[in-house]
């Protein structure tokens, strides 16, 4: 019998769903440089540490490609991926008037995660801006929500993997024991 090679890491053999604004985000001179440089890091680090990554800002090209997906794509893509992720990392991060920069179906998302039970982990400005709904900020109340900092995160990236270990502990218990889905 052969080994079968599995994946090394902290977050092997995890799915990862990294959301956060594509619509609200797209600029006439291109993608929100920021945002994309966040998102980035958050998809390398969970990449890094041999997690499995969903994003539709990797399938649209960071907008570049929005535009070829119709709304029933979208929501079929990533009501699916919702489904089937151990974790939801959306990244909120704000505009220079510090206000949340708004994203629609990020938090669509976020009301899939809870209600299919799948933890959180936001990377946002801590504690949440006022421009922040009131279901935003007590989400932790009806879900399994932790929070990462968006300025913390950007200085470093690895806060996020300790975010995903610990939103993921029984899952990952699940994995190590070989119990799978």
């Amino acid at each position: 019998m052969r080994d079968i090679p599995t994946p090394a890491g902290l977050l092997a053999g995890l799915d990862v769903f990294i959301g956060g604004p594509i619509q609200h985000a797209i600029l006439s001179n291109g993608f929100a440089g920021d945002l994309q440089d966040a998102i980035s890091s958050a998809i390398d680090v969970v990449r890094e540490n041999g997690g499995n990554v969903f994003s539709a800002h990797v399938v649209e090209k960071f907008g570049a490609e929005t535009a070829a997906f119709t709304p029933e794509q979208v929501s079929v893509r990533d009501f699916r991926w919702m489904k089937k992720c151990d974790v939801f990392v959306p990244v909120l991060p704000l505009l220079p008037d510090q206000t949340l920069r708004r994203t629609d179906g990020t938090h669509v998302e976020l009301g899939w995660a809870t209600a299919l039970g799948r933890p959180i982990v936001i990377v946002t400005r801590q504690p949440f801006v006022d421009s922040a709904s009131h279901l935003l900020k007590g989400l932790h109340r009806v879900g399994s929500v932790w929070t990462v900092d968006f300025d913390e995160f950007n200085e470093k990236p690895s806060l996020l993997i300790e975010g995903v270990l610990a939103a993921t502990e029984g899952q990952r218990e699940a994995i190590s024991a070989g119990v799978v889905a």
